[in-house]
């Protein structure tokens, strides 16, 4: 199965997480505010607080001041070593997927790992057999291994190298920016910067992507690192999802008529375990917003049914509130949703819930 169709689950799973990142996860249900289903058209809205906001800002600006990592010899990276006063030794070479390289006098010789200070002092001590002290300069002239990758809504996808200095915005922009989509004759843009996600070392960094790659915020538009992973989402307004508590999690085409109650419907019900209530979650990924609908007050007439908002969440908790912080805390783990992952249908049984 391939990554990209594991990816599309990806965004549903990150607003989770960030709902219940930088102090908004919730003790119980009851601090989320209720849409006024007699007024479905209207919505009771919670913007994301200011400390909350404070917080990512915070987040943001220590990540701007850690210190570049040092660079290591990585395999593939393709490495020049000079031998001063002895031309015929040195060498331009590539490292192999084992780690080594090859000399004369030396043989193989393992680098990998090694900063391009401890490279030269290894080299150093293996030549000393052979050449009176010698002197070796250690430099990377084509660095394969120093890499991030950024997939989804754009032209080029796939792994680029990343040099000293290169931000979000000239990833984008080296990956030929927003892949194009056509509907009724036009071409438009497909990239969703609002619902894009930025993961490094497993864990989804707050970076407004509009700000970043629209207006280049520097604070936003953040120094890339090895390993990190980009994926621009696509314009994907016309899909809703189901999930939770519910018999079938589904992923669907959004319609202006869908309801609430049409949706569940769709997912073969909710099971007899759910909460009273169910949660909206809608905003996309900068700034998500949860609202509480009364699902037995929809069934007991008492309520009327809630139209649904392209991009909307349906997550239908179990009966036990503190069920949605258990949800909430194995969702951290990013990346190993990014692999764990394969249907929406298996949400519920990989997670334990």
């Amino acid at each position: 199965m391939n990554r990209n169709f594991h990816i599309q689950y990806i965004l549903p799973l990150a607003v989770l997480f960030l709902a219940g990142c930088y102090g908004r996860t919730v003790s119980n249900y009851d601090d989320v505010p209720e849409l006024n289903t007699l007024q479905n058209a209207i919505l009771e809205k919670t913007e994301i607080s200011e400390e909350d906001l404070q917080k990512q800002r915070m987040v943001l600006e220590m990540l701007s001041k850690e210190k570049e990592d040092i660079y290591t010899i990585n395999a593939g990276d393709n490495i020049a070593i000079v031998v001063y006063n002895h031309p015929d030794l040195s060498v331009k070479t590539i490292v192999t997927p084992d780690g080594h390289v090859g000399m004369v006098f030396v043989g193989q010789i393992k680098l990998a790992g090694l900063t391009l200070e401890r490279a030269a002092h290894e080299l150093e001590k293996a030549l000393s057999k052979y050449i009176r002290n010698p002197k070796v300069g250690v430099s990377p002239y084509e660095v394969h291994s120093e890499t991030c990758t950024i997939a989804g809504a754009v032209a080029k996808s796939g792994m680029y190298n990343i040099s000293n200095g290169m931000r979000l915005a000239d990833l984008f922009a080296k990956a030929g920016g927003s892949a194009a989509r056509f509907y009724d004759g036009q071409t438009l843009d497909a990239a969703d910067l609002t619902n894009s996600v930025f993961v490094r070392h497993g864990k989804v960094l707050p970076v407004d992507f509009v700000k970043a790659i629209n207006t280049g915020d520097s604070l936003h538009n953040v120094l890339l690192r090895k390993g990190d992973y980009v994926y621009i989402a696509p314009r994907d307004e016309s899909m809703v999802y189901l999930i939770g508590d519910v018999k079938q999690p589904k992923r669907m085409i959004w319609n202006k008529n869908l309801g609430l109650m049409e949706l569940i419907s769709m997912g073969n019900w909710v099971n007899e375990t759910y909460w009273h209530h169910v949660i909206i979650i809608r905003g996309g990924i900068a700034h998500p917003r949860m609202y509480k609908v009364d699902l037995d007050g929809i069934l007991k007439g008492s309520r009327s049914n809630v139209l649904l908002e392209a991009g909307d969440i349906v997550y239908v908790p179990k009966d036990d509130i503190s069920e949605y912080n258990v949800f909430v805390r194995k969702l951290l783990p990013t990346g190993q949703l990014m692999n764990m992952i394969t249907t929406p249908m298996t949400w519920g049984s990989r997670l334990g819930l």
